[in-house]
């Protein structure tokens, strides 16, 4: 592997008067992370579960739930591929943690190969009916409707895409027969699983979904309350429902029954929607070229858009020009480096990013390295006042002022298998429970919300409108990372809406800047730096860091949401480590036939 190259301080660098507060203020965070967890936050020490070490093989499963983890396990320990594997995780997800993501809805991933050393892209993102275009979600008066209303109505749901993205993927990365990858999800359906604190959360959530008529079915205890955690939930339908995809294929979802199924559920009061069977039959998922960059002796390899992968490579550009490696995770200056990187990231995304078939993406100017330099200038000693407006880069097509506006949500789960195949998988039904519909025991997305909907008249269209066909702008950005002779060197991913590309390059700091370990990296406090505001985990920053950084104008606010998922593998120095996100109910699990060695 490459010495990664030294950088000379820019002017904003500290004083060397100030290293001793800088090292105080570092300690006393990092005793936080490992001790007290900062105020109310989730403890952020090891992931949630007891973990075993890290194998001398990579093979390793690291998802959002135990039973998740476990049966990509299964699948590895009967001979399966990474990607085999890969299939019996969401499908589990799907049973287990049902707020997140699902067969209802759209995946991402990035396949390794290790016998070519390739890197392959998959986008399976979810797509609006034929029906779709300008006032899609007006109401009668040809007003917008409120986003609560948005959510919950028919129209909310596009064409889903996690089974299709898998199908394709398997054809060239899967080794065991496609039904052979649905039976422990089958058998806990039936059997049923135990809630967790987490989920039950969601059951008693105050957003929309969670008064949805199938969400409160679903979670029914049986004497007119719901579901909490400890108790038994038991899901036949969704069990019915993989036996029909077991036997039938990915068709099954896509034609047929299910697919009128579907297509009635949708189209139901109130806010009926317009998907046809013709737009679940004519569903493609699509093969790309993963967007790589170099990192510090590295190859960052992420998503192209529609998915966001071009935000968080630009980020790591960005950053990677200033002196956030000479600082640590105490130094004030180094999160006013994030953040201001953020915002800049923030706003070229969200001008330029949309479906690469319907508008020009100006990806390779977004990363050129003039450009880049050009933006990292407008970087000050302290927070600018107002947002950064987007930059022009090479190649960029007039486009108007953006106005999505994005939720939360989603899981990641990340499968290294015995031969050093990987999977980076994000996956998503949008909002919590989607839409709150449910079809055969599963929900189905309402990720259409996830596009602008405002209209523009005498003017060029938004990159992120809505249109017939058309796949929303994903934040979504799951990464494979190769050392210096293309060999696999990690996986990470979040969920978490707009703030994946903050908590991915949050982690990616800690992780080959600050030397921190995988796991105290994705423990680091979360900063989502975007336009105006500054959300974050405001508690889990010591106050004297939250004082300076509020002095260099950086005021982060909490209570946005900033609930990551980040789950991830990264061998450094010979040793695998791994890190599931303790702010969920995630953890790694290897298969029963390797025995773990004594470290992380």
């Amino acid at each position: 592997m490459q010495t990664p190259a030294r950088h000379t301080p820019s002017p904003t660098a500290g004083a060397s008067a100030v290293a001793p507060r800088r090292r105080r203020l570092g300690a006393l965070l990092l005793l936080c992370l490992a001790v007290v967890g900062c105020g109310t936050a989730p403890d952020p020490r090891a992931p949630a579960t007891p973990s075993p070490a890290a194998p001398p093989s990579p093979a390793i499963v690291v998802a959002a739930h135990p039973l998740a983890a476990r049966a990509g396990a299964a699948v590895l320990e009967r001979g399966g591929s990474a990607m085999d594997a890969a299939l019996a995780v969401q499908l589990m997800l799907g049973l287990v943690e049902p707020q997140s993501s699902g067969i209802g809805g759209g995946t991402v991933l990035l396949a390794y190969d290790a016998g070519s050393g390739q890197v392959s892209g998959y986008i399976g993102r979810e797509q609006a009916p034929a029906a779709a275009g300008a006032g899609w979600f007006d109401d009668a008066d040809g007003q917008p409707l409120a986003r609560s209303d948005a959510m919950l109505s028919g129209r909310a749901t596009g064409v889903p895409g996690t089974l299709a993205t898998f199908a394709l993927a398997l054809r060239e990365h899967g080794r065991l027969p496609w039904a052979r990858l649905f039976d422990d999800t089958i058998a806990t359906a039936e059997q049923g699983f135990t809630i967790t604190a987490r989920l039950q959360r969601h059951i008693d959530g105050r957003f929309p979904q969670a008064a949805a008529e199938d969400v409160r079915r679903l979670f029914d205890d049986g004497h007119g309350g719901r579901l909490r955690a400890g108790d038994t939930l038991r899901n036949p339908a969704y069990a019915a429902t993989l036996r029909t995809l077991a036997a039938g294929g990915a068709q099954a979802f896509y034609q047929g029954a299910l697919a009128r199924a579907i297509v009635d559920r949708t189209a139901a009061a109130p806010r009926p929607g317009a998907m046809t069977v013709e737009d679940l039959a004519g569903y493609r998922a699509e093969k790309v070229a993963a967007l790589c960059r170099p990192l510090r002796g590295y190859r960052l390899c992420s998503l192209p858009p529609p998915a966001s992968g071009v935000g968080l490579l630009q980020l790591m550009a960005l950053l990677d020009g200033t002196d956030i490696d000479r600082r640590d995770a105490g130094d004030p200056q180094a999160w006013l480096l994030f953040a201001e990187a953020s915002r800049l990231m923030y706003a070229d995304r969200d001008h330029y990013v949309g479906d690469p078939r319907f508008v020009d993406v100006p990806v390779d100017g977004l990363l050129a390295a003039g450009y880049v330099d050009a933006r990292r200038a407008l970087i000050g000693p302290r927070a600018a006042p107002r947002p950064p407006r987007p930059g022009v880069p090479a190649g960029a097509p007039a486009m108007a002022g953006d106005a999505t506006d994005e939720p939360g949500g989603t899981s990641h789960f990340v499968v290294v298998d015995h031969d050093g195949n990987a999977v980076s998988v994000t996956t998503t039904v949008e909002s919590f429970f989607g839409s709150g519909r449910m079809v055969g025991g599963f929900f189905l997305n309402n990720q259409l919300t996830d596009f602008a909907w405002d209209r523009v008249d005498g003017r060029p269209g938004m990159a992120n409108a809505i249109a017939a066909g058309k796949r929303p702008r994903s934040s979504m950005a799951p990464l494979l990372m190769l050392d210096g002779d293309g060999r696999l060197a990690g996986a990470l991913g979040s969920p978490g809406g707009p703030a994946i590309p903050a908590y991915i390059g949050k982690t990616l700091v800690g992780l080959l800047y600050w030397r921190l370990p995988l796991d105290q990296a994705v423990a680091l406090p979360n900063l989502v730096a975007r336009g105006a505001r500054f959300d974050g985990e405001a508690d889990r920053f010591p106050v004297p860091l939250r004082t300076a950084l509020r002095e260099r104008g950086v005021d982060i606010r909490g209570g946005a949401g900033e609930d990551s998922g980040l789950h991830g593998v990264f061998l450094r120095d010979g040793r695998w480590q791994w890190a599931a996100d303790p702010r969920r109910d995630g953890t790694a699990a290897f298969p029963a036939h390797r025995t773990p060695d004594a470290s992380r």
